[in-house]
């Protein structure tokens, strides 16, 4: 490492207020606060957050401040540590919860720091891992077992949200709807099969993500735009319904679809972030059904960390399916618009290119 007070890198920058990203070189200042720590990118992942921001659609120009260093999915190598870091050391390979939260709110005192009141999200809220280089408090860091394949180290922060989505009620033995299998539907239903499900019904409207969920071993994959959903995921379940609904899809209509096919006294984890508003009949498919509604933010810190490095540890995953496509840093625009056009699983980017 460099011996001066900054490191010159390589950057993806959103500066404009228009589709795209930048490619720059920038600095960042090697001082650190008492329990921050350097780190120096190893692998990233592309996410649909990301590709919101790519677009700078109406969400991202309500929510970003620019310029801002984009990407919050990483793994690194850590250079270097503040005076009272105690949890990590230099040369550990970490991935990192990308929601800093304050530690003191409400909701931090009580465990819940996935809703704490003051959360930052890197490559949103402050600058992110879509470079070289990064600070992150200590409490973040996440340290990977030596033996993990190193594509796979980027994707334990998506990954923790699916498994957030998919464990939060009882799957065991159940029937479960994935709904939506973009990179983390995709990885719902690897996790809902680690998990124990009876059996996992896709909702999926592009074909090239249907085969990817058939090749993860889902029972029933449904196009919704040629057959009826409704009626179909009945017939499959003799006419009840799933017992537990994980919406990933943000979609009106599938979101809609699925509370009249979820089994009366069902469960509903919903992730996806619809734009539109939802009808729903609060009386017949809430009320009298019986159902549990639970809403998905991020990863309960950190308590699903340690599921997901359980799940990988122990091999019960299939991420060499759901990584699909690999890219320099670089091109980050091509796997963007790749990432646009449905016709993938995860993406994983590699900073390759460092200013010295």
């Amino acid at each position: 490492m460099q011996t001066t007070a900054s490191l010159k890198m390589m950057a993806v920058v959103k500066d404009r207020p228009e589709e795209g990203f930048s490619i720059v070189q920038k600095t960042i200042s090697t001082d650190l606060k008492d329990h921050e720590v350097l780190v120096k990118v190893i692998s990233a992942s592309f996410c649909g957050t990301d590709y919101h921001i790519y677009k700078y659609d109406e969400w991202s120009q309500r929510r970003l401040k620019l310029p801002l260093t984009v990407g919050h999915e990483f793994s690194g190598k850590i250079i270097k540590i503040g005076p009272k870091v105690t949890k990590v050391k230099i040369g550990d390979n970490i991935s990192a919860e990308t929601h800093i939260i304050c530690g003191t709110c409400e909701f931090c005192l009580r465990g819940e720091g996935h809703i704490c009141e003051n959360t930052k999200i890197i490559g949103v809220d402050i600058d992110g891992c879509f470079a070289n280089y990064l600070k992150m408090p200590e409490n973040n860091c996440f340290i990977n077992s030596p033996e993990m394949n190193p594509l796979h180290l980027s994707v334990q922060e998506p990954l923790g949200n699916a498994v957030h989505t998919v464990t939060h009620f009882d799957i065991l033995n159940k029937t479960v709807a994935i709904v939506g299998c973009g990179p983390i539907g995709l990885l719902g239903i690897d996790v809902a099969k680690a998990y124990g499900a009876k059996t996992i019904i896709a909702v999926e409207v592009n074909e090239y993500r249907r085969n990817l969920a058939k090749e993860l071993g889902c029972d029933l994959v449904i196009n919704p735009l040629s057959v009826d959903v409704i009626q179909t995921i009945k017939d499959a379940t003799g006419g009840r319904g799933v017992d537990v609904v994980c919406e990933f899809s943000g979609n009106k209509t599938a979101i809609e679809q699925a509370f009249k096919y979820l089994k009366a006294g069902g469960k509903m984890s919903m992730l996806g972030l619809p734009s539109k508003s939802i009808d729903i009949n609060i009386a017949d498919d809430v009320v009298f059904k019986g159902i549990t509604i639970y809403g998905v933010v991020g990863r309960r810190i950190y308590d699903t960390w340690h599921q997901v490095k359980a799940l990988i540890d122990n091999h019960q995953l299939h991420l060499e399916k759901i990584i699909t496509h690999q890219f320099p840093l670089k091109d980050i625009n091509e796997a963007a618009k790749i990432m646009g056009s449905g016709n993938c699983g995860k993406i994983v980017l590699i900073p390759e290119e460092i200013y010295e």
